[in-house]
């Protein structure tokens, strides 16, 4: 199958093979010809598999079968995070070179005057973080009432990082009459009751099992003490020679600490995080991409806007409070059909944590143990025997290993952040989603 034969414009075609694709992969496949018909769209697929383009290429076409007659938008893209909604309109940019579509995209911590100014000259497609939108909306900068097509990437993120209110804010301005698409690697219940109030009879793509990690994608577990994690890392990464490692922590903090300890190691090593300036996550995610750094430390906002190509490892140096989030930090590697490698450090006060991805993923994970790392507070690795029905409650989960030894599982505990403009919140549990949203 060719993209032509989808319905794209010779246009869009020749966009997609100076691109080096010429073959669309199965979520593109479907959800391209929804699109283009017009429907409302419902899309999960794992991540690395090309959703952006499954929307941006029909989104395209359908604008240009008509020519914009204002100053637009007519097709707004909302992110969940700037290093996202830059990654997206990068496609909008490289797909549409053809095409007199007019494109850009905003997002907090740059100043606002000169995306002000972009949008004064009118464009076709806006790609946007909530914030910074109705920023720009209260400024009079921007209107909605030429929107035809809205499009929600990672909806679910945005849930997580406290933007709800935000959403519905730009959603009660927009046009009744529009075509709605949503595309995620996986949707929580609380995205499926979003969409029944914004979606009209959606037609619905899943090309994988829903919150399923690519097979392309090594996973392990590595049982480690929490005082003995930053050690265990430089090891592991001085001891197999990788030279391109994305670490996830829970907190901005962590992050940074973590950083000093791999340079003090002499491992180049950058952080990347929400109370970064712009120009500092650039810069450093541009030395990761250049191998100018050997690992790139980040909190959960880098889950979803990272497309590095070929990236080997990413190393879980916590695991997430939320397990969905799991699944989209292990999709950072193994994308495109690549081998990709991703391991996480457990400690026993996460075994809780562990148990709730692998309940989520259906998988149990394998353990490995580096010598002089074994950990010393792990529990068996069944429970005893219960006396009946009445003590179920009190029943913990399995988690086990090769070695008859398990994890946890202790409470886990939660890391609160900053909220607000300032960055992202980390830590944060699902029940205090809806408050005021982080800064993108």
């Amino acid at each position: 199958m060719s993209f032509s034969s989808l319905g794209l414009s010779e246009q869009l075609v020749r966009a997609t093979s100076d691109q080096g694709y010429e073959t669309p992969s199965p979520i593109q496949q479907q959800a391209i010809p929804a699109v283009l018909s017009g429907k409302d769209v419902m899309a999960a697929a794992q991540t690395g598999t090309g959703k952006t383009a499954g929307f941006t290429l029909p989104l395209l076409q359908r604008l240009a079968e008509k020519p914009r007659t204002g100053k637009g938008p007519r097709a707004l893209i909302l992110a969940p995070t700037r290093e996202l909604a830059a990654q997206v309109h990068d496609s909008v940019a490289l797909y549409s070179k053809y095409l007199p579509t007019r494109s850009a995209v905003v997002f907090g911590g740059v100043k606002i005057n000169p995306q002000m100014m972009k949008l004064r000259k009118g464009l076709d497609v806006l790609v946007a973080t909530p914030g910074r939108l109705l920023d720009l909306h209260q400024q009079n900068a921007v209107r909605f009432d030429e929107v035809e097509i809205l499009v929600l990437d990672e909806a679910d993120r945005m849930l997580d990082m406290g933007f709800i209110r935000d959403i519905r804010k730009v959603l009660a301005m927009l046009p009744a009459k529009r075509q709605n698409l949503l595309f995620s690697a996986t949707f929580s219940s609380e995205i499926r009751t979003l969409a029944q109030g914004l979606l009209n009879n959606p037609v619905q793509v899943e090309v994988a099992a829903r919150n399923t990690t690519a097979e392309t994608v090594k996973q392990s577990v590595y049982p480690v003490d929490q005082s003995q994690k930053s050690a265990l890392l430089s090891k592991l990464v001085q001891d197999n020679s990788w030279d391109q490692v994305l670490v996830f922590t829970r907190t901005k903090h962590g992050a940074n600490r973590l950083t000093q300890k791999l340079e003090k190691d002499g491992i180049t090593a950058a952080a990347i995080h929400g109370n970064k300036s712009q120009g500092a996550r650039t810069r450093a995610l541009a030395n990761f991409k250049a191998g100018e750094v050997r690992v790139l430390v980040a909190t959960d906002i880098a889950a979803r806007g990272l497309d590095i190509k070929q990236l080997p490892q990413v190393v879980n140096f916590e695991l997430p409070n939320v397990p969905e989030d799991y699944v989209h930090r292990i999709g950072r590697t193994g994308r495109a059909g690549e081998r990709g490698h991703a391991l996480s450090l457990v400690s026993a006060d996460e075994g809780k944590l562990l148990a709730g991805i692998e309940k989520l993923i259906k998988k149990q994970l394998p353990r490995k143990e580096v010598e002089g790392f074994e950990p010393k507070n792990n529990l068996p690795l069944k429970p005893k025997a219960k006396a009946g029905p009445s003590k179920a409650r009190n029943k913990r989960p399995q988690n086990g290993s090769g070695n008859g030894r398990s994890f946890g599982p202790k409470p886990a505990g939660r890391n609160g952040g900053g909220r607000g403009r300032g960055g992202q919140s980390q830590g944060q549990s699902r029940s205090g989603r809806s408050g005021q949203r982080q800064s993108a």
